[in-house]
């Protein structure tokens, strides 16, 4: 299920926008019979706070930037504004939309298909990590409307000829600063080259943060956008219960010592995730707590797509274990977890929401727990995040069922 579909319904106050114009529904929003049907057929009932401010202005084909979490509804608003704007009388692709991960991509896709069932408007994904020549034949026939790809595998294809770029009206950048967080401002500042060689060319952009160079494509690439900001960090993590776990210092073991005692108490018969910095530490830790007898995976972005996805298949299928790098808070969707454990802080406080905010979020009555491990020279860096999210994290006490 998509994270559009378990978005919170974040009352309208949470939004701040140099545009006060709303639409409280999908029919008021004067959208094409099949694409209305298939908006209720996918689940929605009525557009989320974000939905109300973006699809209009997207619609009408301004530019728009919004900075919304997952969970906002940004994937059917980058959807929804998209087919809308399809004309199916020409044969030709005419949105781009840009993603930072393979999985991402096909998420996108995923959502684009079920939402435009009726439409008959053709998709394609354009990711690495495929057979390039298989790309180059779907696309030279030029039937996709919407082509859903990564940065270089969609540079690659332009510059092969394979898609044709003069009926691109709109591109769209879904987690900016993900995608440039990743090294892809190059090929993004050359794809725009090729793209605005046509002045009317729309861009929309959605990011969780808005770091500089975010800013800087924004001032660069985009023409007078209407601005979205949903909801602050601090109200994004209400509804997660936040506690903390000291190890000693350089006891790497005691580390591992905590975990196997939480699997005994609280996680067994519970989707949990670890969270490392590394991979190697993935590995490593995956290999100790195997050692002890607990069944667990690992994931990180070395794997390929497909290891990934079999991995994450069987992790969502019950109440299983996962050890992950910060891929799978970024790109990989898992906000049914209920309880996130971080064996590492991340390094980067910006990645602690990424993480933590998959851990159930609150949605809808329910209630997510993260547990940070944390040794005596890192009390420091958890400070930090309590400052940067305007949030307390609770020493754990030593009954953790009652966590529940």
């Amino acid at each position: 299920m998509a994270d559009d579909k378990r978005r919170d319904d974040i009352d309208a106050a949470a939004i701040e926008s140099n545009c006060d114009e709303t639409t409280a529904s999908f029919d008021a929003m004067n959208l094409s019979t099949d694409l209305l049907r298939g908006i209720y057929a996918y689940g929605f009932e009525r557009p989320s706070a974000l939905q109300q401010r973006a699809i209009i202005p997207s619609v009408r084909g301004k530019d728009v930037v919004a900075q919304a979490r997952s969970g906002s509804g940004t994937t059917a608003a980058i959807s929804i504004s998209v087919l809308q704007n399809i004309d199916p009388d020409v044969q030709a692709c005419q949105a781009l939309i840009i993603a930072p991960t393979r999985d991402r991509a096909h998420r996108i896709q995923k959502v684009l298909s079920t939402i435009g069932e009726f439409t008959n408007i053709e998709y394609y994904a354009c990711v690495g990590g495929t057979r390039i020549g298989d790309d180059i034949k779907a696309l030279q026939d030029g039937l996709q409307s919407v082509v859903v790809g990564t940065p270089g595998r969609v540079l690659d294809v332009i510059h092969r000829g394979a898609l044709c770029t003069e009926n691109i009206k709109t591109i769209v950048l879904d987690e900016a600063d993900d995608i440039l967080s990743r090294g892809f401002d190059e090929q993004i500042h050359d794809i725009f080259g090729i793209l605005r060689q046509s002045t009317t060319t729309q861009v929309i952009l959605f990011s969780a943060t808005m770091p500089q160079d975010v800013l800087e494509v924004i001032t660069e690439l985009m023409r007078d956008p209407v601005r979205i900001t949903v909801e602050k960090y601090e109200t994004c993590l209400k509804g997660i219960k936040q506690f903390y776990l000291t190890v000693e210092n350089e006891q790497e073991d005691w580390k591992v010592d905590s975990l196997s005692d939480l699997h005994k108490t609280i996680i067994t018969n519970r989707q949990t995730v670890f969270f490392c910095n590394t991979r190697k530490k993935v590995e490593r830790l995956t290999d100790q707590l195997t050692a002890r007898d607990i069944t667990i995976s690992a994931i990180h972005r070395d794997m390929n797509a497909w290891q990934r996805a079999d991995i994450l298949k069987h992790f969502l299928s019950g109440p299983h274990v996962l050890v992950a790098t910060n891929m799978i808070g970024k790109s990989i969707d898992v906000q049914q977890v209920p309880l996130v454990i971080n064996y590492d802080l991340p390094a980067d406080p910006e990645d602690y929401i990424r993480r933590v905010g998959r851990g159930g979020s609150g949605r809808r009555g329910r209630k997510g727990v993260a547990i940070n491990l944390v040794a005596a020279d890192e009390l420091r860096a958890m400070h930090e995040i309590e400052q940067f999210y305007s949030t307390r994290i609770e020493k754990m006490q030593t009954d953790a069922a009652d966590l529940f």
